[in-house]
């Protein structure tokens, strides 16, 4: 894949992704480079001319694949080919000095020009059609431009399969076969494309090698910093405290849903602030619109739907108020007239009591959940719902989910899990219950972290989970 001719090109390995129109070459390569930017279109032949993508890791360039147009005219395109009867080592540019400033051979000139200058071939096909005469003729072009070559069927139906036959074909002309759906292939499925690619030529097996190795060393690093932006996040949102100063003449009533209010802003703004930074972490630029109808992450962080979904059961909850001691009250997933989920603080401080689980007209008739009254003015936060942490980390676990090993060439939106409590808490061991516990007690205290183990050991927690998601898949 290195040309003598062209010094710039030895630097990384390129791969041209070649194809018939509409068969998903676009797709396949936004879902390579982990670019969601590249425009995907069923219109047939929307690609017009090639185009590089660099992947970069620590801004150094490690691979690069060309989106090219689809073949217009093979058969005519093969004859020319076939008729060639000069050195078989620059046949591509004798065909592109030869026709390429004739409109007729406009694209196959384009589309070939990254082959000529020593890109493997990477041939796309969609695999819910049967096999055509045009589709022979270009894998026999490719097989006569004498370059390393591998062929992917890009299922894009799944009603219909015509993978069998187009097995049989590729046998015939290519190196290398592979199924490959640039709408569900994720980074593990992206890996095994990549040690395919390093095979069918030993001259890039060091170079293709070393991009394999830098592609995981660079997830886990994603999934180390998306665990501290998890554990920075609800640090904050549980540390939150706002208050509001009162006079004689102040409207309490007003004064309590206006900071209310205010809190539920600010924690959302936290929420948003994560996913973003998530998002772009794993550099999704346009998943922003692509959650699930109805999805959990749509609903408002601080309505009774939410709180039913995710978090602990009752008996869990029950559970892990022992654990905080009973200084320190935890309340369960039940609502308070007006003011909403997550707002209530240390229960323990207020009644004196360390029950773990209590309802939702008993809060309401202290003076406000989650509102205190001191001095001249009222106060919200600490938060002291143990659930609310429970909350929050199952949606940014959700939400990570649905990032990682989404393919950035689709364009749907992603499934969820099923019913019941949808959320990864539920599922926790006692111990990892006991870190969170911890972790909560010291965040929701003081608002910053006294003991300096409780951080380091919640956010090892929240790499682990990381993980697990991420291999599950």
């Amino acid at each position: 894949m290195k040309d003598k001719d062209v010094k710039d090109e030895k630097i990384v390995p390129e791969f041209a992704v070649l194809g018939h129109p509409n068969e998903g070459k676009s797709s396949v390569v936004s879902t390579l480079t982990e670019d969601d930017q590249i425009r995907v279109s069923r219109v047939p032949g929307e690609t017009k001319v090639s185009r590089i993508y660099r992947v970069k890791v620590d801004g150094k360039e490690i691979i690069r694949f060309v989106d090219t147009p689809g073949f217009q005219v093979p058969r005519q395109t093969l004859e020319w080919f076939r008729g060639y009867k000069g050195d078989p080592a620059v046949i591509l540019k004798t065909f592109i000095q030869t026709f390429g400033s004739d409109p007729f051979y406009a694209d196959e000139c384009e589309l070939l020009t990254p082959v000529a200058r020593g890109a493997g071939i990477i041939y796309v096909v969609d695999g819910s059609r049967p096999v055509r005469p045009d589709d022979i003729a270009e894998m026999e072009i490719l097989r006569l431009t004498g370059r390393p070559r591998m062929a992917v069927i890009n299922s894009k139906s799944r009603e219909k399969d015509h993978t069998a036959q187009w097995r049989m074909e590729f046998r015939k002309h290519f190196n290398a076969i592979r199924l490959f759906n640039s709408n569900r292939a994720d980074f593990h499925e992206r890996i095994r494309m990549l040690e395919s690619l390093k095979a069918i030529d030993q001259d890039w097996e060091a170079d293709v090698t070393g991009v394999i190795r830098a592609f995981k060393e660079e997830m886990k690093r994603r999934n180390r910093l998306t665990a501290a932006y998890i554990t920075q996040a609800i640090e904050k949102s549980l540390g939150l405290v706002l208050y509001e100063k009162i006079t004689p003449e102040s409207d309490r009533v007003m004064v309590r849903e206006r900071l209310g209010k205010a809190y539920e802003n600010r924690i959302k703004t936290i929420e948003r602030e994560l996913f973003k930074n998530i998002r772009l972490l794993f550099r999704h630029h346009l998943y922003e619109f692509g959650l699930p109808d109805c999805s959990v992450l749509d609903h408002d962080l601080f309505s009774g739907q939410t709180w039913e979904l995710l978090g602990l059961t009752q008996k869990q909850l029950a559970t892990a108020g022992a654990v905080l001691g009973g200084s320190m009250g935890v309340v369960a997933d039940v609502a308070a007239h007006g003011l909403t989920f997550g707002l209530f603080t240390a229960l323990g401080g207020v009644l004196g009591a360390g029950s773990a689980v209590m309802g939702g007209k008993k809060i309401a008739e202290i003076s406000g959940p989650g509102i205190r009254l001191g001095g001249d003015r009222f106060q919200v936060g600490p938060n002291g719902n143990l659930q609310f942490l429970y909350i929050l980390l199952d949606r940014a676990l959700i939400y990570y989910s649905q990032i990682v090993n989404r393919a950035h060439g689709r364009r749907d939106a992603p499934k969820e899990r099923g019913s019941g409590k949808i959320g990864f808490s539920s599922e926790f061991s006692p111990a990892q219950r006991n870190t969170c516990a911890r972790f909560f007690k010291a965040a929701s205290g003081r608002g910053i972290l006294k003991n300096k183990k409780t951080g380091p050991g919640f956010a090892a927690l929240v790499e682990s989970l990381l993980e697990e998601i991420f291999q599950e898949k």
